[in-house]
């Protein structure tokens, strides 16, 4: 029910589209094109259709990534490691 000059983009879940659909939709034009960040299976499989489907563009589930984000990550990593190895953990797993 999309236009043909319509993008798909999809980095919430992938059951929410029936990829079979989509690649076929890209393959005869139906629509412009597609970016998806979620999978059925992740990592998608060497020989999945998928990775060979023209006007599709995937990413490696990072839709959420911002610098942000980042910087706020591996920042909070990093004071963990630190802590960790002066013997003073900061996040510790209760048994």
């Amino acid at each position: 029910m999309m236009k043909p000059d319509a993008y798909l983009v999809n980095t919430s879940r992938a059951p929410i589209i029936d990829m079979a659909a989509l690649t076929n939709a890209l393959a005869i034009g139906q629509i412009a094109g597609a970016a998806i960040d979620v999978y059925d299976h992740e990592p998608v499989p060497a020989a999945n259709s998928l990775r060979n489907t023209p006007n599709l563009l995937m990413t490696p589930h990072i839709g959420y990534v911002t610098r942000e984000t980042m910087d706020i990550f591996y920042g909070e990593t990093l004071d963990a490691v630190e802590a960790m190895i002066a013997g003073t953990p900061i996040r510790e797993l209760m048994p």
